[in-house]
């Protein structure tokens, strides 16, 4: 054999076995867990979930999935700091926060941390509860911050611990 079959063998080799390699990389259940893989009919606008709030009856529990330093800052009333998503120390934390929790019960995770599509924690956080069964999670939608798209609007906030 020359050198030329052999590249040629070698080419042919590569371009055989490019789809499974191409498969390996683009395989959706390999890329890490965002918001961006919520489902868009999970997600729940800011103005939605208002008026749960101030209903009498059964509230929404209301996660926040973030860093416990914006949770002091400044939070949904009402709202569970249920640790950062994106870390296995804020997934048992939020385990814990929904142990006794029904699991038909209406749980809203929010985070705020940054715009929607670079959170990391969102993704982690609704995977985990959907694992756990929880039946009806929704993810607050803020496309940019809890800044702009909570606090700015005047909705309700609470601070401290």
């Amino acid at each position: 054999m020359n050198g030329i079959t052999i590249h040629a063998i070698f080419i042919g080799a590569m371009m055989a076995l490019a789809p499974q390699a191409q498969a390996q990389f683009s395989n959706p259940a390999a890329q890490p867990l965002s918001a961006m893989t919520v489902p868009q009919a999970q997600l729940m606008q800011p103005a939605e979930l208002v008026p749960l709030l101030k209903a009498s009856g059964a509230r929404p529990l209301v996660l926040q999935v973030g860093s416990r330093v914006m949770f002091a800052q400044a939070h949904i009333p009402g709202s569970v700091y249920a640790g950062p998503g994106s870390q296995a120390a804020g997934l048992q934390l939020l385990e814990r926060a929904v142990a006794f929790t029904s699991k038909n019960k209406l749980i809203v995770i929010y985070c705020g941390c940054c715009p929607w599509n670079h959170c990391p924690n969102i993704g982690p956080a609704y995977k985990r509860l959907k694992d756990l069964g929880f039946t009806h999670v929704k993810a607050l939608y803020m496309a940019n911050n809890f800044g702009d798209d909570w606090m700015a609007k005047g909705y309700p906030v609470d601070k401290g611990e």
